[in-house]
């Protein structure tokens, strides 16, 4: 039966130490316990636990009380906390979908080199859209993942993975910061992929809560060519729909607009002036119109437009 880790770390007496208090007797302590393969002899938790070896394994709800977990990674030295982290293993995904257990997954994702946690890592495989989807999974993904993952070519099937799914991602409430995060670091042909697979839902998706974050990050660093298609398809009319005045109404378009204003050539911003100057009377009388017609007369004033 596994051991309560709460329980077993209070028991140590840990939760006198601080971050900022760390101590070669915590070091000791923390490893001389990895070293028994219990938790102290004698003590109350080993006497609960029967003192047997691997007994300090269980991952989920209990393991980051306090911050333990993590604080235990940030002191212990690499060989111990590669032995430490293996106890997850068969785990993984039940403590990323944890509140405590995330931020150990995370902790371990930062401070451990990638070719010790190999099972964490492979855990996500074929998981990344649900997770990313998940309200601590995302931070794993996100945060620690992409950021820390220091062998690219184990972890791409993460950003592959998040290129398949980026359309459904976009929408989401948490899976949007994903999105936006290979937008923002990742390499160009994934920029590229991400900018392809939403192009010719951008009136659409400008109009959601969420996916409209993606759009502006769409524009803001896609490269020339891409903003140039993006801004096509936001301009766009007919006899029966203006693309730009829908926008210029949404509660969540009308920020896209302003971004294509901010980041578009001078002749495209002359030519949306011209356009929004044709609605601005209309536009006031909306709640979100009068953020586009602000904006509007705040260039007018720089001397943006004549």
């Amino acid at each position: 039966m596994w051991a309560n880790w709460s329980t077993v770390l209070m028991g140590l007496g840990f939760c006198r130490f601080t971050l900022e208090e760390r101590t070669d007797h915590m070091e000791k302590k923390v490893g001389r316990s990895i070293s028994y393969g219990n938790w102290g002899e004698g003590s109350d938790t080993a006497k609960e636990t029967g003192g047997e070896g691997g007994e300090w394994r269980k991952p989920g709800v209990e393991f980051d009380h306090c911050g333990l977990g993590s604080l235990a990674l940030e002191v212990i030295n690499l060989e111990q906390k590669v032995q430490l982290v293996h106890e997850l293993d068969g785990n993984v995904m039940r403590c990323v979908r944890d509140q405590n257990g995330n931020h150990v997954i995370q902790k371990c994702i930062e401070s451990i080199p990638t070719k010790n946690i190999d099972f964490i890592i492979s855990a996500f495989r074929g998981q990344v859209s649900i997770l990313s989807m998940h309200p601590y999974g995302c931070r794993v993904i996100q945060v620690r993942v992409l950021e820390h993952c220091s062998d690219e070519v184990q972890c791409q099937f993460i950003v592959d993975e998040i290129l398949e799914s980026v359309f459904t991602l976009a929408q989401d409430q948490y899976g949007n910061y994903v999105a936006q995060h290979v937008l923002e670091r990742g390499k160009s042909q994934e920029r590229s992929q991400i900018i392809s697979k939403l192009s010719g839902h951008i009136v659409q998706l400008s109009q959601h809560k969420f996916a409209s974050n993606v759009v502006e990050k769409c524009l803001e660093f896609g490269d020339f060519t891409e903003r140039q298609l993006l801004i096509a398809e936001i301009v766009g009319h007919d006899k029966q729909h203006d693309n730009l005045l829908t926008m210029m109404k949404d509660q969540f378009a009308n920020y896209v607009i302003q971004k294509v204003l901010e980041i578009c050539s001078e002749n495209q911003r002359a030519m949306l002036l011209s356009r929004i100057r044709l609605h601005a009377h209309a536009l006031k009388k909306y709640t979100y119109g009068k953020h586009i017609v602000a904006r509007f007369e705040q260039l007018l004033g720089e001397g943006v437009y004549t």
